[in-house]
């Protein structure tokens, strides 16, 4: 897995909840390619529970949506905005996990329209949340041109599950 660098850290006005690195209430995600697939490792705290120990589905919601909407940056290169999203919570995610996986692909292309798979998982590898997510995507010169799309790259060495979990447990940035 690679580091997809964040083309839009330290343009004036972004502060993304879900991926902006200096938003200091956000979830601040970081993402990399894995084949086909874009992946984050996301440390949930008691400060995202619903019930007692347990995360907050609308902060499941947001992970997923996040992790998806980066297959369309990313493996599309071009913006796009979210249409539909439709979310199947399977069990309980305990925020006393030391982390979740999230994971998402492009699973079809109609015209302008992407459809994207995205899963939560727990740190030992179970399916805790699925979704399917929309997105209308605007063509790529419309997208730098009017929605200040920046292409991504991916940068530095290819890594591992457990050295991401390294780089988490370390608050290496």
């Amino acid at each position: 897995m690679r580091l997809i660098n964040n083309p839009w850290r330290g343009v004036p006005g972004y502060n993304c909840f879900g991926c902006c690195p200096d938003n200091p209430i956000g979830a601040r995600m970081r993402f990399y390619e894995d084949g086909d697939d874009i992946v984050s490792i996301w440390q949930p705290t008691q400060n995202h529970q619903s019930w007692i120990n347990t995360l907050h589905g609308g902060i499941q919601a947001v992970l997923l949506d996040e992790v998806c909407g980066w297959v369309v940056f990313h493996k599309l290169q071009t913006a796009g905005v979210t249409a539909k999203m439709d979310m199947r919570y399977r069990k309980p995610v305990s925020t006393l996990q030391p982390y979740i996986k999230l994971r998402a692909r492009l699973t079809e292309m109609r015209r302008n329209v992407a459809i994207v798979d995205g899963e939560l998982l727990s740190a030992e590898g179970e399916l805790l949340c699925s979704c399917q997510c929309t997105y209308f995507t605007f063509p790529q010169e419309q997208a730098r041109a009017e929605m200040g799309y920046i292409a991504s790259t991916t940068e530095g060495e290819d890594l591992t599950w457990d050295e991401l979990v390294a780089q988490l447990n370390g608050g290496t940035e």
